[in-house]
């Protein structure tokens, strides 16, 4: 199959993560918004009016939000070109937005998976793994609204855990950490190479100057977490969004 971006592209996009989700007022969002009404934000060509400030103007859940390429899938090719402000079209795509996000983020944790060389013994699986996460991502709306994510998810879940641990074979006496509240935990230079986060919370954490090298991440919740100066080398499923989440530089 051909690589398929899973960036966002905005002006691709007809501005559905700015209209689908609800908004509530908090540290995240400025506002309160309904689920279904666009933001105030959202100008009449589906570009954020304040792109530029939305760290500084209380918008700090749209910086860390990534679509992972979801939004313009829907509107280019699921909707060809439509967008939600025609007829009939609004319900089929906002509910259909979650889940191609999902299997968008799980073809981006696949293709990560694949970079690795230590891998190479699951790389056939997760290649047909891709590939059906894919064709799954382009069935029509009603096959999307239809589709067992969850059992979609449980059958390449077990590849990327045996990707991330052919990674990590090497690394001896690691910590597992799967799953633990570390919630404002201080691990300030602590030696976490190889460590396993997934699902961990991090909240708030101390990281600063630790070893992270090929620490894996996968759906760490990092917000607040201060990673400055921590060598990230190699570091496993560490998405952009968790990266904008954390503090990672500055003084």
């Amino acid at each position: 199959m051909a690589e398929r971006d899973l960036r966002a592209d905005c002006a691709r996009c007809s501005g559905l993560c700015c209209v689908a989700p609800a908004f509530a007022k908090s540290s995240d969002f400025a506002i309160n918004k309904p689920a279904g009404t666009p933001c105030r934000n959202l100008g009449d060509d589906f570009r954020c009016t304040i792109h530029d400030r939305l760290d500084s103007s209380g918008f700090h859940g749209c910086v860390v939000f990534d679509c992972f390429g979801a939004g313009q899938r829907l509107t280019q090719e699921t909707f060809g070109g439509a967008d939600w402000r025609q007829p009939g079209l609004a319900g089929p795509m906002f509910m259909t937005l979650p889940i191609m996000r999902q299997l968008h983020e799980l073809m981006w944790y696949v293709t990560e998976a694949l970079k690795l060389d230590e891998a190479e013994p699951v790389h056939p699986e997760l290649r047909d793994a891709l590939a059906e996460t894919d064709h799954l991502a382009a069935g029509s709306p009603a096959e999307l609204r239809t589709l067992d994510l969850d059992a979609h998810r449980h059958r390449v879940n077990p590849l990327l855990q045996r990707a991330s641990e052919l990674a990590r074979a090497s690394i001896p006496k690691k910590k597992d950490h799967r799953g633990a509240n570390l919630i404002g935990k201080r691990l300030r230079g602590a030696r976490l190479r190889g460590a396993s986060f997934r699902g961990a919370l991090l909240i708030g954490a101390d990281l600063r100057d630790a070893d992270l090298r090929r620490a894996d991440f996968t759906g760490a919740d990092v917000r607040g977490a201060d990673l400055r100066g921590a060598d990230l080398t190699g570091v496993l499923f560490f998405t952009e969004s968790q990266r904008k989440a954390a503090v990672v530089s500055g003084g």
